[in-house]
């Protein structure tokens, strides 16, 4: 799984510059367009913290908290499911040692009672650094002497080396040259056409 990181706002930072905002709301000296330049945020954003402010003064502009929904799965249910994932799936239970994503998706049921649809198991693995794995293919029937002693004794004569060679030509009807000069003809597209 490719690691998915949602960049983390600084809720600090937004609420310092809503007290900035409402300090010169305070003071009245400056327009709501000035105060928007000064703080390099939206006029509709310093109207609407203008309105706030107006309504319950500066407590009306403190931060609300984290953003977005509760996480379904606590921290340490995240800490058990990266346990568990490290384990194996054989040790979990299934027939093949291969992770999918309705299988993490059963095991998270299991270990917390949070069902997670499997297109969306992926995030809660990237928030573990979880990544894709694929396994190499192999054909069953593969013979590993075979290809060594292939490789071994074929494919020195079938492999092209560089100095093997010769310089070759895109006429047709001259053969390349390495002390025959370039041809300073012009080809086909950059020829002259007569009139």
């Amino acid at each position: 799984m490719a690691t998915h990181r949602v960049p983390q706002r600084d809720f600090h930072g937004l609420e310092v510059r809503r007290y900035q905002a409402a300090r010169l709301f305070a003071a009245g000296r400056e327009t709501q367009g000035a105060i928007a330049r000064r703080l390099g945020v939206s006029r509709q954003s310093v109207m609407r913290w203008y309105r706030a402010w107006r309504q319950g003064g500066r407590e009306a502009l403190r931060a609300a908290g984290r953003a977005g929904r509760k996480p379904r799965v606590t921290p340490a249910q995240l800490a058990e499911i990266d346990v568990a994932l490290r384990q194996g799936p054989r040790a979990q239970g299934f027939r093949t040692s291969l992770w999918t994503l309705p299988r993490v998706a059963r095991l998270i049921k299991r270990l917390t009672g949070v069902q997670y649809h499997p297109g969306h198991v992926w995030r809660l693995l990237g928030t573990l650094n979880w990544t894709v794995q694929r396994p190499a293919k192999r054909a069953k029937e593969r013979n590993e002497v075979g290809i060594r002693h292939w490789i071994r004794t074929r494919w020195p004569a079938v492999k092209k080396t560089l100095g093997g060679a010769a310089p070759g030509s895109s006429s047709r009807t001259r053969a390349a040259s390495r002390r025959a000069p370039r041809s300073a003809a012009r080809g086909r597209h950059g020829a002259k056409h007569p009139c």
